[in-house]
């Protein structure tokens, strides 16, 4: 299970431990420009029950080129055309690949990732044929699958507005005021209520009417 701290991948936790999976949380310090969502999946991951939380160290901020990893390009504060400098190149398929590597030294078979393609910001690997594409991959590439253990990656958010997830995850139990979902939240953990992130995540609890939790700067 990607847990990233954010609300998306809350609700997925909670969708996988609901449909009675064990869960090994994987976040990644991969140089992104804030602590605050590394620590907001610790607590998500205590809080919901995983079996083991691990973080890697994984630099691929280093290629630059993203407003979440480079304090040089500025985060956006309104909606811009195109794909978004908050892109990180090829972030998702990393991430997955390292989970998919994780999950046949455990033996798993199901890996879980919060992506979403309704409500979120054009980045191309948040598209169900992005999933499709690296369930094929991990199903050609792993000796697990060739041995007829198939692994499945599941995106149970993807078809999902913001508001329906939220409603989802109310339903779940599960408890936003622990999340981050941010692109620049101060030290403390405060969002700044202006990036795309945030503005995504704001009208979803408007629109699900529901309380927003969030702490805002």
């Amino acid at each position: 299970m990607l847990v990233s701290g954010g609300l998306d991948s809350a609700t997925v936790l909670a969708i996988a431990r609901e449909r009675g999976h064990r869960c090994h949380a994987l976040s990644f310090d991969y140089g992104q420009r804030h602590r605050a969502e590394l620590d907001a999946a610790r607590r998500v991951a205590t809080a919901q029950g995983a079996v083991e939380h691990r973080v890697l160290a994984l630099p691929i901020g280093g290629f630059g080129h993203s407003a979440l990893t480079d304090p040089a390009i500025p985060v956006p504060e309104r909606p811009t055309a195109g794909i978004p400098t908050t892109y990180v190149p090829a972030r998702n398929t990393i991430f997955l690949a390292w989970a998919l590597g994780h999950a046949e030294v455990i033996g798993a078979r199901d890996i879980y990732i919060g992506v979403n393609a309704v409500d979120y910001s054009g980045y191309p690997d948040c598209r169900p044929e992005f999933i499709a594409a690296f369930e094929r991959v991990a199903n050609l590439a792993t000796k697990a699958a060739v041995e007829g253990r198939r692994i499945r990656i599941h995106a149970p958010l993807i078809e999902l507005s913001k508001a329906e997830i939220i409603r989802r995850g109310v339903a779940l139990g599960v408890d936003y005021a622990i999340t981050v979902s941010c692109y620049q939240p101060d030290e403390a953990g405060r969002a700044c209520g202006r990036c795309d992130s945030g503005r995504l995540r704001r009208a979803g609890f408007e629109q699900a009417g529901i309380a927003d939790p969030t702490r805002y700067r």
